[in-house]
């Protein structure tokens, strides 16, 4: 029994002194087991971590890029067209006559009623001239010249005294709504009376197309068409004040006795550029009447009127008018591409020998 014990105990021996290392290598194992996958898994976070964070930074590179601006002188040399084809314009509506023969050389939605914007201080220039008041006379902007329709900015402020003719030049060539609006509360009657005027001489010219509600143009209601539109530059046409002071390409004016001038430029860059004989001149735009330009100008040695309205772009109305002129200086007999709505307009007849921002 006693030698049975002694087995036994040598036997538990034994199995402890071999079984110890390897419960001891199997927590080591196990151990290194684990350092291993939270090793693996560290990795794997640090991979995920890194590409999130790469796709980040690429998600923030692409919103971040903007999309290429083009210089006016860029996009013209961008484009493509070919004189030798049919002549098409991206205006929504158009109308290109001969402004001595009445030629229609182009006319798209013609007889379409649209907003015309600014095109309307032409009418509010031409009104403010048949009344014959001095060009001399000291006009003061107030609140209410200020623009609480559309929010359109200014720097003529509140208090800016400024000459009858000097806001007639900044109303045409800079489109400056506040000098528009002095002009006309400053007309016998007032602003009222000069709405009203404005409308009289449009029925006088033939606008039957025609209505103004302001005389700046902010207001949507100002409607016309493109053919009336060209009736409408013809007749503007006739008056120097506003043939100089619409292709002037800026002007400086002194405020409320100030020493230093306040610069206005042009709002339509062809007049800036210097490259087009330009003798009329009238940017526009308002949200609802898009991008509009109207001008009388020399292309190929002969006096054209040029109405675009509607434009999506602030270069669109400018590059189709320069591929007018790249046409018809290509085609040196052009041929009537109409879309058979007008075959003529009858006009006034033109002021003769006139160049561009001079009075001849």
């Amino acid at each position: 029994m006693i030698k049975l014990l002694k087995k036994l105990m040598l036997f538990y021996v034994a199995f402890s002194l071999v079984a110890t290392p390897i419960e001891s290598l199997a927590v080591q194992k196990k151990s290194q087991k684990r350092i291993h996958t939270s090793q693996k898994s560290g990795v794997s976070k640090s991979r995920v971590s890194s590409r999130a964070r790469i796709k980040k930074v690429t998600y923030k590179s692409r919103s971040a890029r903007k999309a290429p601006t083009f210089t006016q002188a860029q996009y013209l040399a961008a484009d493509r067209f070919d004189a030798s084809g049919m002549l098409e314009l991206s205006s929504s509506k158009a109308l290109i006559i001969n402004q001595n023969t009445g030629e229609v050389i182009y006319a798209k939605n013609t007889n379409a009623p649209t907003p015309i914007a600014s095109i309307t201080k032409l009418m509010t220039a031409m009104v403010m001239l048949d009344a014959k008041q001095s060009l001399d006379d000291t006009l003061t902007i107030s609140n209410e010249d200020i623009d609480y329709l559309k929010g359109t900015s200014s720097r003529l402020k509140v208090g800016a005294e400024l000459s009858r003719s000097d806001m007639l030049q900044l109303a045409l060539m800079a489109s400056e709504n506040r000098a528009a609006s002095a002009i006309s509360r400053h007309y016998p009657g007032g602003r009222y009376a000069f709405v009203k005027a404005m409308n009289v001489k449009a029925i006088e010219l033939g606008l039957d197309s025609t209505h103004f509600a302001d005389p700046t143009g902010l207001d949507s209601n100002n409607m016309s068409t493109a053919e009336d539109l060209a009736k409408m530059v013809q007749a503007a046409y006739q008056y120097p004040e506003i043939r100089m002071a619409s292709t002037s390409p800026s002007h400086e004016v002194y405020v409320n006795g100030h020493t230093y001038g306040v610069n206005f430029n042009n709002t339509n860059g062809l007049v800036r550029g210097g490259e087009w004989q330009i003798g009329l001149s009238k940017t526009g735009y308002i949200s609802e009447a898009g991008r509009c330009l109207v001008m009388q100008a020399q292309i190929a040695g002969e006096p054209m009127i040029i109405v675009l309205l509607d434009s999506n772009g602030k270069l669109t109305r400018i590059g189709d008018a320069n591929r007018v002129r790249k046409w018809m200086e290509y085609n040196s007999e052009p041929k009537v591409t109409t879309t058979g709505q007008v075959d003529s307009l009858q006009l006034e007849p033109a002021i003769k020998e006139t160049v561009a921002g001079r009075i001849s």
